[in-house]
């Protein structure tokens, strides 16, 4: 073996080695720097927006009295003289975002419990990126899909169901397929992660495959599906193309999904269009729908963080 070489000191004593960390090369350093700034810009970005929600908010609520916005039940902004009660507008974003709930969750959990329990690698390989291939496809398609096919010919000729033209139902069923991909590919991915000792644990006990999917897969992977169902949740909470086609612009107080319904996007999507002169009520009004969409999805997202954590599972 090779003797290990020492450097000599000045008094000719072997000195001991240096503890110093290497010096970093420039480029990791250069890196580093590109990802803080990528970092902060995404912080900034998100105080702008809070900042210019809130400002124009504080703005509006200096001519309309928080009560009136938060319990009126008549929406009309726009109207002389007008009303500013915004249940309506939850009353319709409620109901489209749960039926599509409605329409993902059992769809998607059933295709993410397929692909990942059941399917073959190939098949795997073949299904997932066609289903994550609808997530690509434009919501105002969805929309117009909605107003022309899904309406006259599902709802009204198949299923003889006495709708408008313009419905929060069939609204809220195409969001649903339009989170279906949402849902399957984040619940697959966490069901995957789950070690497969457990699964082996579970068939060395006697268990049945659908016994070890639903008893020992599923639980275990909770915290991942609860996560891509409030973001389905919240994606469907911020649609607006296929609302505002599908679902029509009359707010309404109550639970008639079968009739035009306007939803807080819809709402903002038909006003922002440059009609609404800078500085008036109308404008005003924009950005307290707004900053009442953005606190409903923030406490959503908390929610969902606080269960998540709750039930989350580590495995070695």
């Amino acid at each position: 073996m090779e003797a290990a070489s020492t450097t000599l000191g000045r008094s000719g004593r072997p000195e001991a080695p240096s503890l110093r960390a290497a010096r970093r090369r420039w480029g990791e350093s250069v890196i580093k720097g590109l990802l803080l700034l990528a970092a902060l810009i995404s912080l900034l970005t998100t105080f702008g927006i809070v900042y210019a929600l809130v400002e124009e908010t504080v703005v509006f609520f200096r001519e309309v009295p928080v009560h009136d916005f938060l319990f009126g039940t008549k929406w009309s902004p726009l109207f002389n003289p007008p009303s500013f009660g915004v249940l309506p507008l939850v009353a319709g974003t409620f109901f489209t975002t749960l039926i599509g709930i409605a329409v993902a969750v059992p769809l998607g959990l059933g295709g993410a419990i397929y692909l990942s329990e059941y399917a073959r690698p190939r098949v795997r390989k073949t299904i997932k990126p066609l289903l994550e291939l609808l997530a690509g496809v434009p919501t105002i398609v969805f929309g117009y899909f909605a107003l022309t096919f899904f309406t006259p010919t599902i709802l009204r000729d198949f299923l003889h169901l006495h709708v408008g033209i313009f419905n929060a139902l069939a609204a809220g069923i195409i969001i649903g397929f339009l989170i279906i991909p949402i849902v399957a590919s984040i619940s697959e991915d966490a069901m995957r992660a789950v070690p497969q000792s457990l699964r082996e644990g579970a068939f060395g006990l006697g268990a049945s495959k659908f016994q070890v999917t639903l008893r020992v897969v599923f639980p275990a992977a909770l915290s991942g599906i609860v996560a891509s169902i409030v973001l389905a949740m919240s994606r469907a909470v911020g649609e607006t193309m296929v609302v505002l086609i599908a679902g029509g612009q009359q707010p309404q107080w109550g639970v008639n999904v079968g009739q035009s319904m306007e939803t807080f996007t819809a709402f903002i999507g038909a006003t922002a269009k440059g009609d609404a002169a800078t500085g008036s009520i109308a404008y005003k009004t924009i950005f307290a729908v707004g900053m009442t969409l953005f606190l409903i999805t923030l406490v959503m997202n908390l929610i969902s963080i606080r269960f998540v954590r709750k039930y989350r599972q580590v495995y070695e």
